[in-house]
Order: structure tokens, then C-alpha cells, then sequence
């Protein structure tokens, strides 16, 4: 048993004057209601709890540690740190490799028995070999550390309490002491020792040290069992299935809604102002995900995405309702944003935001890739139902009547609204995906306006979004711009891959906006104004598009060298967050969901090109 070290001065330890961790540096673990960021120096310092959308308990990582942070590591200062997955699971290890002792952390979320069960934080520490001393501070600041949280001895666990927000508790099984408002224990282990450590509801009769070995078990047991259901086979196996794992852990169990990233306030510019709040479900990029999902086998995913929507949409009867543009998981649409101004941010990137207000804007491309999953999750899952069909026809006949009006795009620009040429390409797939499966299926339809209204978009398209001077398509009607969301036009069967005119705007994109292989949304030039100051780093999720066009042009050498280069800049536990700075470190919310689909869905057509094969399987 490890022996708790006696002593009259603090024994927290001062994390003041430590640097923030870098996105990169961390791992992600949860139990598909929560997350949290666990970061190589053994810190979980970032945590929203119970939902990924509730207030933070630590908040470390856009402040400093006295935001709330969970800090559990041997002192051994000139250790080599690596971190690691337990195969085929979110199971995360920490480890420290030194002359004289190894020592591990593993860290978890147990998968409740019952989605309604608070989530709780596994955290076990195990002396590999040699000797060590070990220290832990656990610091909860309830409600993004706002609320004026105390600790005080609940027996031999620690609780944390603040007026109007829940009470935590922390149990372990070494002594624990308080140091201010903060838990701490610091204890030497011998080889072959282990010490546990959960937090969870105060009153949760689950949270007990005792139990640590069991939820490990289980949890493990879960996350292989659900990863070996995947059906890719090809070269880029464990970081395909990381990415899955990835996409399964931003997915709520219970409601079935897939939430964008699972973290808030991470800059998209070192020091700027391009700070969201990701955890929310996006229709774009909930339908994208459900894309990856169906791609790697797993329908389940896919058909409890499209129950959530119906949830959403309400009485098929009912004229008044509309399709929002995110959600809380809960099925919240007004998402009010709020400045955490207590918080220094992220490297010093303020303001820090919560809510997120592009819920008030028009993007008329939702219906496009809601439509796309809708066919797809038809025809690999659940056939559709009587009600969800009509569903389908309100939504296509509504944007029959709009997809001519102005709207702010894929970016979710804050400038003018304006004509998208991506905006227009979604709605050609809305209209393109109703029709066939309304064929498929036999279901009925307006089929004579619709297909009238398909045509419309195709020729506005050529007619009004193609600059014969420049030799490429444009970002929106009337500018001279590139954008590479337009790299998404042979991906969605809209004009052919070596099509002249598709490769010549493929071309052009790549003297514009590739650097590397890391490809930039836009330029914010004159030409096209997103309303906010500064600039941003290359957008991952547009780089494996720009690797699948490679790859579907017939260029195939070249699109193998990129996506190898893409996955050198993934963090070495296989994550990527929204975006890369010069160096191809990350910048934005992490992990994102897009980048991790539009990585299986490169890995998954580029494996078929250098087989010289086809596959069953056809978006």
C-alpha cells in the first residue's frame, strides 16, 4: 500500500507559473455524455460536467491552473512522458519512463449501465517499476469558475461545493488532505503498487476507489468491442479506427446527436479573437459524420442521428417547424453567446466564448448534407419512415421556394450575406438525393418540380459561379474568389473528378490556398470579407478533401505523399483539432469531428485507388 507522506507544508503543488499545455499535448477521454482533456503532464485541464454543453469544473486550459485542474504525476522531472490508447478503446495511459522507475496513469470515463448516470473520472496510478513519489491536486472551480467552490473533508473523501451548481466528490484510496480549496495528496509507491482516484456526483453511490478496477474492465471491454464492428480493412487501419473512436466518443449515447468538438474558446489564431463553442450539434457536421460512420459499418450511429432529427423537426404536420442550424444534444436551438472575461484564454486568445450564435444565421447548405445522410442512412440503415418521408418532402418543397435567397455559407461568415457557390452545390444535392430515393423507394413525391428545380441549380451553377477569365469556380456570385469548400464538388458527384474545368479550379485552389498540403479555407481579402479581425490557421478537414480529389483526378502518387504528410501532423495519439498553424501545430476546438471523418473518408477512397479496386460501398 502506498505510504502518504507526513508533512507541515503544502504538499499541492504549485502549478502557478506553469505553461498552459498545447492542444497537441493532449488526449481526449469520455463516456459519450462527457469529456474531458487529459494532457501528458498527467493534468486533466479541461472538463465540462455532466454534458459535453454543461459549465466546466476545470478550466486550466484557457486560464491557469487556479481555473480547475486534476493534476496526478510522479516527480521525476527528467522522465521521458508518452502517452498511449489501450488498443481499440478511449482508454487513455500516461506514462513517465525514467533511469529509475516507470510509472503510468491511466485515465478513463466508465461507460454508465444507464445514459441517464452521472459520468465520473477514473484515474489509476501504477508503478511499473523502481520507486516514486507521487503528488495530486484536484482543484474543481464549478460553473467555468465562476461559482466560488469550497472543499471540505467528507469522511476520507473530498467534496467540492458552490452555491446553485452540483456538488462533486473525490474519493481515493490514500489519504487525502485539503490545501486551501483544493485536494491533496502526496505518497511514495513501490513497484507493482497502484493508487485509484474517481470523482463523480457527491451523492452518486457509484463513486467509490474501490470500484476502479471493475470500471476499467468494463470500459475496455466496451470500447474494443465496438471498434472491432468496423469494417475497414485497409493500410491506415489504427489510425481510421482512432478516428472512429474519436467520432463515437463526440456522440451522445443517450440522445444520439453528434456534438462538433468537444471543447470551447480554443483560438483558431495564436492571440486572436476566432474563439466558438463547438459543443453543439451541427446538422452539417453531424450529417458529414454520419457519412464516416456508414462508411466504417456502423448503422446504429447513423439511424439514432436520424431518430434525433426527427425529434427536432416535430409533428410532420406541423408547417411552422423548421430546421435549425445546431442544437444542444438536448434539442436546445437559442444558444446565446456569452464572454467568459474572467478568463485570460488560450495563449492569451480572448475573448473566451460559451453559446454560440450561428443558430440566428441562414445556411441554406444544411439541407444538402442533412439530405445526403438522410439517403445514405436509407440506404445502408433503417429504411425511412411514413413520417420521417414527410419530413423529407416539407423540408425539399421549403427549400424549392428559397435556395435562390442570400445566405452566409459553410464558414458561417459574420459579414453580408451573400450567394455561396457551396450554399448552391448543397441544394443541388438536397433536390438530387429526394429524388433517388423517392425512386429507390417507390415513396411519393412532386417529382416534375423537383427535377425542374434540380436543373435550375445546375445551370445557375455553370452559369453564374464558373469565371471564364480565371479558368476556375468561384467562392460567390460575383467575386474572383477561391474557396476550398469547392473541393467538395467532385466529392458529392456534382461534376466529374478529371472533368477540364473541375481540374483547372483543382489547380488554381492549389496556388491559392495549399501550403504543404494544408489547405486554407479562404483568403480574407477585400474580395471576401468574414467579418472578423485577424486571420486563421489551415483547416484540417479541407486538407484529406483536397487528398480525396487528388486521389479521385487519377493522381494517386501524389495523394498518397500528401495524406502521409497530413498524418505526420496528427498529435501522437492519432487527434486532430480543427486547424493547423504555420507549423503544423493545432490550433481550434479538439478534437473535431470533421477532420477525423474527412480523414476516413480519404483513407477509405484512397485505399481503393492504390488497390486498383472498387468497393461496395457507394456514397
Amino acid at each position: 500500500m502506498a505510504e502518504p507522506i507526513q508533512s507541515t507544508r503544502s504538499t499541492q503543488p504549485d502549478l502557478r507559473d506553469e505553461a498552459q499545455n498545447h492542444i497537441e499535448n493532449h488526449g481526449i477521454i469520455g463516456d459519450m455524455r462527457s469529456a474531458a482533456l487529459v494532457a501528458d503532464t498527467g493534468s486533466i485541464d479541461f472538463f465540462c460536467w455532466p454534458d459535453f454543453d454543461s459549465p466546466s469544473l476545470f478550466s486550466a486550459l484557457l486560464d491557469t491552473p487556479d481555473a480547475g485542474i486534476f493534476q496526478l504525476s510522479p516527480i521525476l522531472p527528467d522522465a521521458r512522458r508518452q502517452q498511449l490508447y489501450l488498443p481499440e478503446t478511449n482508454v487513455l495511459m500516461t506514462r513517465w519512463i525514467a533511469r529509475d522507475a516507470v510509472v503510468e496513469v491511466t485515465d478513463l470515463m466508465p461507460i454508465a449501465s444507464q445514459v441517464d448516470d452521472l459520468p465520473r473520472l477514473v484515474r489509476r496510478i501504477h508503478v511499473r517499476h523502481g520507486t516514486a513519489r507521487v503528488r495530486m491536486a484536484c482543484r474543481v472551480r464549478h460553473d467555468y469558475s465562476r461559482a466560488e467552490t469550497t472543499a471540505q473533508m467528507d469522511a476520507e473523501d473530498v467534496r467540492f461545493e458552490a452555491q446553485g451548481q452540483p456538488a462533486i466528490r473525490l474519493c481515493a484510496t490514500v489519504e487525502l488532505r485539503l490545501d486551501g480549496q483544493a485536494a491533496v495528496a502526496e505518497f511514495e509507491m513501490k513497484h507493482g503498487e497502484i493508487v485509484e482516484f474517481m470523482l463523480g456526483g457527491a451523492d452518486d453511490e457509484q463513486v467509490k476507489a474501490t470500484h476502479c478496477d471493475c470500471d476499467l474492465k468494463r470500459t475496455v471491454d466496451y470500447w474494443q468491442h465496438w471498434s472491432r464492428h468496423s469494417n475497414y480493412r485497409g493500410r491506415w487501419r489504427e489510425v481510421v479506427n482512432r478516428s472512429a473512436l474519436a467520432l463515437k466518443l463526440l456522440t451522445s449515447r443517450k440522445h444520439g446527436g453528434i456534438v462538433a468538438a468537444a471543447t470551447f474558446g480554443l483560438p483558431e489564431e495564436k492571440g486572436g479573437a476566432r474563439n466558438w463553442d463547438y459543443r453543439y450539434t451541427w446538422i452539417r457536421d453531424a450529417s458529414f459524420t454520419v457519412y464516416a460512420f456508414m462508411r466504417l459499418g456502423y448503422t446504429q450511429e447513423a439511424n439514432a442521428f436520424m431518430h434525433w432529427v426527427r425529434e427536432r423537426m416535430g409533428d410532420c404536420c406541423d408547417d411552422s417547424a423548421r430546421l435549425g442550424i445546431l442544437y444542444s444534444l438536448a434539442g436546445r436551438e437559442e444558444l446565446p453567446e456569452e464572454e467568459l472575461t474572467h478568463l485570460s484564454g488560450y495563449g492569451g486568445a480572448t475573448p473566451v466564448r460559451i453559446g454560440n450564435e450561428a443558430y440566428k444565421q441562414t445556411q441554406l447548405d444544411i439541407y444538402g448534407e442533412l439530405l445526403d445522410a438522410v439517403y445514405l442512412a436509407n440506404k445502408y440503415g433503417e429504411a425511412i419512415s411514413h413520417e420521417g418521408w414527410k419530413h423529407t418532402t416539407r423540408l425539399v418543397d421549403e427549400l424549392c421556394e428559397n435556395w435562390r435567397s442570400k445566405d452566409v455559407g459553410i464558414w458561417e461568415m459574420r459579414g453580408d450575406e451573400k450567394h455561396f457557390l457551396h450554399s448552391r452545390l448543397m441544394c443541388w444535392v438536397a433536390l438530387d438525393r429526394a429524388l433517388r430515393l423517392s425512386q429507390k423507394r417507390s415513396l411519393p413525391a412532386p417529382f416534375a418540380r423537383w427535377d425542374k428545380e434540380r436543373q435550375a441549380i445546375h445551370d445557375d451553377i455553370w452559369e453564374n459561379f464558373w469565371d471564364q477569365e480565371r479558368g476556375h469556380f468561384v467562392q460567390h456570385k460575383g467575386s474572383k474568389s477561391l474557396d476550398a469548400a469547392m473541393l467538395l464538388m467532385p466529392l458529392v458527384r456534382f461534376v466529374g473528378a478529371s472533368d477540364p474545368k473541375w481540374l483547372s479550379t483543382l489547380e488554381a485552389i492549389e496556388r491559392t490556398l495549399v501550403r504543404d498540403g494544408m489547405v486554407f479555407r479562404y483568403r480574407n481579402d477585400d474580395d471576401y470579407g468574414d467579418g472578423l479581425d485577424g486571420e486563421e490557421g489551415a483547416f484540417v478537414a479541407c486538407s484529406f478533401w483536397y487528398v480525396e480529389c487528388l486521389a479521385r483526378a487519377g493522381r494517386v502518387e501524389r495523394a498518397h505523399l500528401e495524406f502521409e504528410q497530413l498524418l505526420r501532423y496528427a498529435n501522437p495519439l492519432g487527434l486532430y483539432a480543427e486547424e493547423f498553424d504555420t507549423h503544423g501545430h493545432h490550433l481550434g476546438n479538439t478534437p473535431q469531428a470533421l477532420s477525423h471523418l474527412a480523414l476516413i473518408s480519404a483513407a477509405s477512397f484512397l485505399d481503393r485507388k492504390l488497390d486498383g479496386g472498387q468497393t461496395l460501398w457507394q456514397p
